[in-house]
């Protein structure tokens, strides 16, 4: 068992840079933000640092219960499977999903879509929450999972006003889900299950 609970840290981390942007001035942190954003304008410029400075970063603190069940899921990953598997679910979900959103954008989004703040922890939660269902057991109960979860992340992304976000959230679970799926495929993989 790994002695530092790394998904706290990064949360942690993550919070506590929010408190900071929000003392520094509007200008400085309007700067900031772009500068580490994953909008279209600046992966089109060939920032490809901002695939990973993007999840470093939210516009705002996070909300208490979203920031334990942050935790929660990241530690859980932890223990089922170990700091490194959840570090690379979560950042492969991030950036996949990321590149997803960049690549139907692309050609079509209005200027303001093109450069909008697009940073946070949400696309790499959802990765790693769908990569989680292959803990659950077997069956129903780890189908329904899946099945509920895509529901609940699509749900957004079929009504009206939705945004590239809600988007990338369903992108990003189902990228988790098929790491689960593929995960499951392996013949005596050892991870610790729920029960």
């Amino acid at each position: 068992m790994n002695p530092i609970p790394w998904g706290a840290v990064y949360a942690g981390g993550v919070q506590l840079g929010a408190y900071a942007l929000e003392r520094t001035g509007a200008a400085e942190r309007e700067r900031l933000l772009r500068g580490c954003s994953t909008n279209v304008d600046n992966l089109a410029a060939g920032r490809w640092e901002t695939l990973l400075s993007s999840a470093l970063v939210v516009e705002e603190p996070m909300p208490l219960p979203y920031a334990l069940l942050l935790v929660a899921v990241l530690g859980y990953a932890e223990y089922a499977y170990g700091a490194w598997w959840a570090a690379a679910v979560f950042l492969f979900g991030h950036a996949a999903a990321t590149l997803l959103v960049y690549g139907a954008l692309r050609g079509r989004a209005d200027p303001q879509t093109r450069r909008a703040v697009d940073v946070g922890t949400s696309y790499g939660f959802n990765a790693v929450l769908g990569a989680l269902t292959s803990a659950l057991p077997r069956g129903a109960i780890r189908t329904a999972a899946r099945v509920g979860l895509v529901a609940l992340a699509a749900a957004p992304v079929v009504r009206r006003g939705r945004t590239f976000t809600d988007a990338g959230h369903l992108a990003a679970l189902g990228v988790g889900i098929g790491v689960s799926l593929a995960f499951d495929c392996l013949s005596g993989a050892k991870h610790r299950k729920i029960t």
